[in-house]
């Protein structure tokens, strides 16, 4: 079987769970089975990334930048069904929730998500408009369809009328691994100014359905004394503006940290030295980050919504998203009971160990051959 792989989505360090979710399924895909034969297609920032598991397999360098949309779009539907045709693939497994509308080869799709439909605003002009358009094209044209939770399938089945037939539910791994180095707790508190607090992390895109403005109206109900220090790591975002305004009109300047983007180390580091780590989301295809803390043993408050519950397996503190009152309470909750975290902790880190990558890759094979099954798609060319 020769499958590709489109990554033309991909800018690495900026795109997210789906650059996680690639990385590792690559790596996963070679364990679990080495005579299967891959070809990454991938866009031109990511073909200079040249330690990434992608280059560590033939590589398709597909001439577009796919920070610009309409270049990501083209790439896509215009050049990759060629390119991929001419490399000879069976089958084509897009990782990024959209997928070329034809070619010589069958179509897997991974529909990480249905956000643009349950909030449009969390994509900004030309993306909102091409998910909306292209994510519908997607799940028609591809003989078979991923998702990384039966909340995510149901959302795409009820929403979009894909046959639940074609829908196959593959859960994702435990998200980045734990790395063997990193920051002391002390040089993490000399580099951010985070004095002798407790601090709360949240690691998320900082984009509106993450929900860190309500984050920041219910850090603002905490009292001074008992106000832990809030820090947001991450990559800069048209939406930060916004988020660093709320803070500042909320008397939070002080209590607040918006540190960019920050190496594995330091990353590593924060999970190591954080009290909990919070997680607001009004809406996930499946939640990375909260199985990222909770392998780390971070104790979890989270968002009931979404995908959320089936990740979380009753080892979170859940909230209401849409109030600020309850999101600070589940955060005092843990600041206040020992022993609530370190319940957390050990279930936590139970929890996430039922995620992995393997069981990923064992899933996609699954649907790879189904999907090369022409009984099995039931799809017109």
């Amino acid at each position: 079987m020769h499958v590709g792989l489109n990554l033309i989505f991909l800018v690495p360090g900026e795109t997210g769970g789906m650059e996680t979710y690639a990385r590792e399924l690559i790596t996963a895909l070679g364990k679990e089975a080495p005579d299967l034969r891959l070809t990454a297609f991938v866009s031109r920032e990511a073909a200079a990334d040249t330690a990434a598991p992608w280059a560590g397999i033939p590589c398709v360098t597909v001439p577009v930048g796919a920070r610009r949309r309409s270049e990501w779009v083209r790439g896509e539907q215009q050049l990759l069904p060629g390119l991929a045709k001419r490399a000879g693939v069976d089958l084509l497994h897009s990782l990024g929730s959209t997928a070329p509308a034809w070619g010589a080869f069958r179509r897997v799709v991974t529909i990480q998500d249905v956000i643009y439909r349950i909030y449009p605003e969390a994509h900004q002009g030309l993306r909102s408009l091409a998910m909306s358009i292209l994510v519908p094209l997607a799940a028609r044209r591809s003989h078979r369809i991923i998702v990384p939770s039966q909340a995510t399938g149901t959302d795409l089945i009820g929403l979009l009328k894909v046959p639940a037939a074609k829908v196959d539910v593959v859960p994702l791994g435990l998200g980045t691994p734990a790395v063997g180095l990193w920051i002391s707790d002390d040089e993490l508190r000399r580099r951010h100014d985070l004095g002798t607090r407790p601090f709360v992390l949240s690691a998320s895109a900082k984009r509106p359905h993450k929900n860190l403005v309500r984050l920041l109206e219910g850090l603002a109900t905490i009292p001074n004394e008992r106000r832990p220090v809030l820090v947001l790591p991450g990559y800069a975002t048209p939406h930060e503006r916004e988020l660093r305004e709320c803070s500042a009109r909320l008397g939070l300047t002080a209590d607040t940290r918006f540190l960019g983007w920050v190496s594995d180390e330091e990353l590593e580091g924060l999970y190591r030295s954080a009290a909990c780590f919070v997680f607001p989301s009004l809406y996930e295809g499946f939640g990375l980050p909260v199985l990222e803390a909770m392998a780390r043993g971070v104790p979890v408050a989270c968002s009931d919504r979404g995908s959320l519950g089936e990740v979380t397996g009753g080892a979170a503190v859940t909230f209401d998203p849409e109030q600020p009152r309850a999101i600070a309470a589940a955060i005092e909750r843990l600041l206040a009971d020992p022993a609530e975290r370190e319940r957390l902790r050990v279930a936590g880190h139970a929890n996430a160990a039922r995620f992995t990558w393997s069981e990923t890759a064992r899933g996609t094979l699954r649907t790879y051959e189904a999907a090369l099954e022409p009984a099995v798609a039931g799809h017109t060319q």
